[in-house]
């Protein structure tokens, strides 16, 4: 008779998360130097703890990036329920703009799992089109957001705010977000 599967413990789970959340602080912060006991204890785990959900550096820069970037897409719709859609678009650029800017030195730690063979980006451009299209559609649909616009040309605007982001001031990406509006409420309703 096959076993019947454990259901994880919410304690396991919490700090699966807290975990994640450390770890993707800590590699922003101070790339992929950091040991992973530092990021064990700053979660308030064990290193054991760590080990037994992320058996490799590699596999933990993945799966903190997965996280985050699932996290940022989810808050499309949350935006959505709360605001009118052309302000939860803005507030929802304005969040990416924070999550492009705080995983700048992410970069080298993603760099280095690409180069072990995982591909963190695999599901990027699909969690994103749709967050993007989440708020396209809502502005289409009361009439604040132009209805002609795809989500994948949105990506590649977001692609020079992520940019701007990292590598200009705050206030320049702060315009980048404003122009951008401008864009998809022109001609709108």
């Amino acid at each position: 008779m096959p076993a019947t599967p454990r259901r994880t413990r919410s304690d396991a789970l919490e700090n699966r998360a807290r975990l994640l959340e450390v770890a993707a602080q800590v590699f922003a912060e101070e790339g992929l130097d950091t040991a992973p006991a530092a990021i064990a204890k700053r979660a308030g785990v064990g290193v054991g703890t760590l080990y037994r959900h992320f058996p490799t550096r590699e596999v933990l820069v993945d799966a903190a990036y997965q996280h985050q970037l699932s996290r940022v897409c989810e808050r499309a719709a949350e935006l959505v329920a709360r605001h009118p859609p052309a302000e939860a678009t803005r507030r929802w650029l304005a969040h990416f703009i924070g999550y492009a800017t705080a995983k700048r030195g992410m970069s080298s730690a993603l760099n280095a799992v690409i180069t072990s063979g995982v591909d963190p980006f695999a599901n990027s451009h699909a969690l994103l089109v749709e967050a993007v299209g989440t708020l396209l559609e809502a502005g289409a649909g009361d009439g604040s957001l132009r209805a002609d616009v795809r989500a994948d040309d949105v990506l590649l605007l977001l692609g020079g705010l992520a940019y701007a982001a990292q590598h200009g001031t705050r206030k320049q990406a702060d315009r980048l977000v404003d122009l951008t509006m401008d864009a998809l409420t022109a001609g709108a309703g």
